[in-house]
Parts: structure tokens; C-alpha cells; sequence
């Protein structure tokens, strides 16, 4: 499913194109803002086997700045912040596609351009012995592991860029 580009949300937001598993690209726009994770709340989706959205929690609409309507069909690659390395999201659909449990922190892109940053816990849903989807539940990040993750983020992305010029 290919989303539509953003809208460039400030003038000093930075363009990025992304170009995501499935092939699907889009222009997005970053700022350098950033909103807390609210104390005491959980952000709960799930997805299809696709990671296409079928459930999102009050918490993750209020925080990803998309309504509810915008958020569900549509794959969850709708909240990917250009200042992810795709290793990070290769290493959850592998695990999860073995059926065992990921966890990491992840910096999501809101609507209007701004991140937040999440401690994810995602699993898949088993049915009858089969994979049927998957749930992510996200809470509060630790700042100091979101410090020490920065520059290991900022390497692998570099990393992958290499690897794509040569």
C-alpha cells in the first residue's frame, strides 16, 4: 500500500525519501521537535501479517498525531522516522515472524513531523498454531538507553548507506 508524501509540516523540516521492505517510497518531513511519551499511558496496535494496522489504542492515535481513521489499513511503516536504520526493523519482522517476542527502542515520525521515542515489546498472535498478526505494546523509554542508541542508530544508518553507493 503506498502512502501518500507528506506535507512539509515547518520550513526548516528536513526532506527525506524513504523506501520501504514492500518497495512502496515516500517524501517525509522531520523537525527536530520532540514529544514526551506520557507518563502512564501504553500504546497498543496490532497488525495483519502484512503490518497493515487493524487495532490502535487512544494513546498511540493521540501520540502519532493521526486520527484513528488514518492510522488503521494502513501499514504501520506510516510512522517510520528517517532516522531509523531498516536493520532495526529487519531484525523485529524476523523475530517476530519466528514467532518469539522483540523488543527494542524505536523513534517514530508523527503526522506534523515531530518523533517520539518508544520502548517496544511486539509478538505475534497465534491462532490455532499459526502466526495471524502481530501486537505492539509501547511504553516509556529509557533517556539514557535512547542516548547510548543514538550514535549506534546513526552508525548503522550510515552503514546502510555505504552499502548502497558501493
Amino acid at each position: 500500500m503506498r502512502l501518500p508524501d507528506m506535507t512539509r509540516p515547518t520550513a526548516d523540516a528536513v526532506e527525506s525519501r524513504l523506501t520501504y521492505t514492500d518497495g512502496a517510497s515516500r517524501t517525509v518531513f522531520a523537525t527536530e521537535v520532540e514529544v514526551p511519551f506520557p507518563e502512564g499511558r501504553l500504546i497498543v496496535s496490532r497488525t495483519d501479517l502484512d503490518g497493515i494496522i487493524t487495532h490502535a489504542n487512544d494513546a498511540f492515535v493521540e501520540l502519532s498525531g493521526w486520527v484513528r481513521d488514518e492510522l488503521i489499513g494502513k501499514p504501520h511503516h506510516i510512522l517510520r522516522h528517517p532516522d531509523m536504520p531498516k536493520v532495526a526493523f529487519k531484525d523485529l519482522w524476523n523475530t517476530v515472524s519466528e514467532g518469539k517476542k522483540w523488543h527494542g527502542y524505536v523513534k517514530n515520525l508523527r503526522k506534523d513531523g515531530s518523533y517520539y521515542w518508544v520502548y517496544a515489546t511486539a509478538v505475534p498472535n497465534i491462532r490455532n498454531g499459526q502466526i495471524a498478526g502481530y501486537t505492539s505494546v509501547r511504553r516509556k523509554p529509557s533517556r539514557t538507553r535512547i542516548d547510548e542508541l543514538i550514535p549506534v542508530y546513526r552508525q548503522w544508518l550510515e552503514q546502510e548507506k555505504e552499502k548502497i553507493a558501493s
